[in-house]
């Protein structure tokens, strides 16, 4: 993979199967520590809390939250299978956002006709999730709104 910056196939291969490997869950487990707690992270790094859906227990995770036009999104970079979806999904979309600090919220999937310019915001706020994507952040619209549909996205409200 001439041309293709090293961390990229590195992040490729942590997720190849569409899931976290083994070290991927563990730098998860770092990140989403560093992000609850707010250290050495940007402002819109932040570790998601929702209710297992197999477990009942909560599971947390670092995502990056876009915002865009005045309100905040989560997008999924591993697509509708990530557990992280399927967890929000089954517990109806209540969930926590973590970032020094503890904040209730509701996730509502935004209808895929609608995700292409957050998805170019997130692309720009996230650079690892660029190959999981597979759009340059400076790509014309058309392609956010290919990738839209394999990309969900959820509005981040209040709970």
């Amino acid at each position: 993979m001439r041309g293709v910056p090293w961390w990229q196939r590195a992040q490729r291969w942590m997720y190849a199967t569409g899931r976290p490997n083994r070290l991927a869950r563990v730098l998860n487990r770092i990140s989403a520590a560093q992000f609850a707690a707010g250290v050495l992270a940007p402002p819109n790094w932040v570790t998601l809390e929702v209710t297992g859906r197999h477990t009942g227990r909560p599971v947390s995770l670092p995502l990056v939250v876009a915002d865009h036009e005045g309100r905040r999104y989560l997008v999924s970079m591993l697509g509708p299978r990530a557990g992280w979806v399927r967890n929000v999904r089954a517990a109806g979309g209540r969930a926590v956002l973590r970032r020094r600090g503890r904040e209730v919220v509701q996730l509502t999937e935004v209808p895929v006709a609608d995700r292409a310019p957050i998805l170019r915001r997130y692309l720009k706020l996230a650079p690892g999730a660029r190959p999981h994507i597979g759009v340059r952040p400076d790509a014309p619209m058309e392609e956010f709104e290919r990738a839209a549909a394999a990309t969900p996205v959820f509005l981040v409200t209040r709970g």
